[in-house]
């Protein structure tokens, strides 16, 4: 279903006012040519709404001979503002930026949060943003959620497929995403709706059974087949399955990074608003996923870049991949039932 110009720059309205936008701040709009111009338009109209200096910086791609697709998260770390010294001055001299053309897993991002500037990253298509506009409300259940993650040393994930798998918690950070910036030096996604931390080094092991209609992502599939992944102290050593998983192998081994199978994040979805389905009706093109990422009772994992939460892997090559009707435990607090969240855990 197309969206107005109006629907947007109300939402726009909202998520700006969510993330305490005011008059006289700067706001830069950081784009690319493959940013939806619907966004571009009515994020500048929005801001300057909202009585804002509005900057706009477009930068060129990079690396279209490394990556194995156009995917904007199929080759991390490196981005466009590497080695743009003039540009980053801009953002990290801004109050929040609009990020429009995807920084993620990039020391410039770390650098620009560093100086306190907020970074707002939206590169989903109009008809999802719209859809998951964030709320108040949003933002206190994820970190009710959070408190709960934080002090926890141990996730156990089984699901019925085969899944059977512990992760050793309390090294890294827990991290919160809601879909605003109301704070300085704070990154987040619209939409989202999760949270997630990162297991201790060599503290993963177990089995994980991607099942048949699951998700991959970047590859933005429906899992047809299972794939069956062995962890050990950390890493994946082991993927077994049909044409999935052979398919699954060949694009990790096309990075010829032994870090591609390191477990990154680990959490769980929140987000009532976001739909498994949605990647079966959009442009696979238009999409990063994030309806698979945020799905409310999912568990997420990654494999790959664990630098986002100060960890010393930068491998280009990152996996989400997020899975249905699994049953999250925290130490002894189970706070996913066979894929649907239990709220009175964070009570």
């Amino acid at each position: 279903m197309p969206v107005s110009d109006y629907q947007m720059v109300k939402a726009w309205d909202e998520v700006l006012k969510l993330s305490k936008v005011e008059r006289g701040q700067k706001v830069s709009i950081l784009c690319g040519p493959h940013t939806h111009p619907q966004t571009l338009q009515t994020a500048t109209i929005a801001a300057q709404a909202a009585g804002a200096v509005v900057t706009r910086i477009e930068l060129q791609p990079i690396n279209a001979e490394k990556a194995p697709s156009r995917d904007l998260m199929n080759y991390l770390g490196e981005t466009p503002l590497t080695n743009n010294p003039v540009a980053l001055a801009a953002m990290k001299n801004s109050d929040i930026v609009l990020d429009l053309m995807l920084l993620l897993f990039s020391p410039e991002q770390m650098e620009i949060l560093e100086s306190g500037t907020k970074i707002l990253l939206a590169v989903e298509p109009p008809e999802v943003l719209v859809r998951a506009v964030p709320t108040e409300a949003d933002r206190e259940r994820v970190l009710a959620a959070s408190k709960l993650l934080k002090a926890a040393r141990k996730m156990h994930v089984t699901s019925p497929a085969g899944t059977d798998v512990t992760f050793k918690l309390g090294d890294y950070p827990t991290i919160s995403e809601y879909g605003f910036c109301e704070e300085p030096g704070r990154w987040d996604h619209w939409p989202s709706g999760f949270l997630f931390t990162f297991a201790n080094e060599g503290g993963s092991d177990g089995t994980i059974v991607i099942d048949r209609g699951d998700i991959l992502l970047p590859q933005k599939n429906y899992v047809s087949d299972r794939i069956t992944m062995h962890l050990r102290e950390g890493f994946v050593r082991s993927i077994e399955g049909d044409i999935d998983a052979a398919l699954l192998r060949e694009f990790m081994e096309a990075y010829k990074d032994p870090e591609a199978y390191a477990i990154a994040h680990i959490g769980w979805g929140m987000q009532p608003s976001c739909y498994w389905h949605t990647l079966s009706l959009v442009d696979r093109e238009a999409t990063s996923g994030q309806d698979a990422r945020a799905f409310e009772g999912n568990f997420l994992f990654s494999l790959g870049p664990n630098n986002e939460a100060g960890g010393p892997r930068t491998t280009p090559c990152h996996l989400d991949i997020p899975l249905r009707n699994c049953t999250v435990k925290l130490d002894d607090v189970v706070v996913v039932r066979d894929g649907k969240v239990i709220d009175e855990a964070f009570q």
